[in-house]
C-alpha cells in the first residue's frame, strides 16, 4: 500500500543526498551535496543564454560551475562562491570530472539533459 504524503511531511523532508568524493590531485575528500530544484535550475539556466531571439549555449567551465554550487563544507555550506568559478576551471580536469560526476548523479542531471539544453539552445529557437 502507498503512502500518501502530506504538504508537511513533504516540505519538512531531508531529502538532499550527499557523498564524500576522495580526490587525489588535491591530496583529500570532498563533500558532494545535490543540488536542490532552484539551484538545478539555477545552473540549467546558466548553459543557455540570450542575444534577441536567439539562444546560444554556454558551456565554459560546465564542470566548474556545477562542482562549485556541489562542494560544501560539513555544516553543508558551499565553500566556492560563484567569483571562484574561473579559478576551479583551471584545477585538474580529472578531478573535476570526477567531482562533477558525483554532484551530476546526486543532482539528478542525466547526460542526457545536459546535452538537450546544449541541442535545444543551439537551434537559433525564437520565441
Amino acid at each position: 500500500m502507498t503512502t500518501v504524503l502530506s504538504r508537511d511531511e513533504i516540505l519538512n523532508k531531508d531529502d538532499i543526498q550527499q557523498e564524500n568524493v576522495s580526490v587525489p590531485e588535491w591530496d583529500g575528500d570532498v563533500i558532494v551535496r545535490g543540488l536542490n530544484g532552484y539551484d538545478r535550475d539555477r545552473y540549467e539556466e546558466s548553459m543557455v543564454e540570450r542575444r534577441g531571439k536567439s539562444f546560444s549555449t554556454n558551456l565554459e567551465n560546465i564542470r566548474a560551475r556545477l562542482v562549485s554550487l556541489c562542494v560544501v563544507d560539513a555544516e553543508g555550506k558551499r565553500i566556492f562562491a560563484d567569483e571562484d568559478i574561473p579559478a576551479l576551471g583551471k584545477k585538474s580536469g580529472a578531478a573535476l570530472e570526477r567531482v562533477f560526476e558525483v554532484a551530476r548523479k546526486l543532482s539528478g542531471l542525466r547526460n542526457e539533459d545536459i546535452e538537450e539544453l546544449a541541442g535545444n539552445s543551439n537551434s537559433g529557437q525564437s520565441d
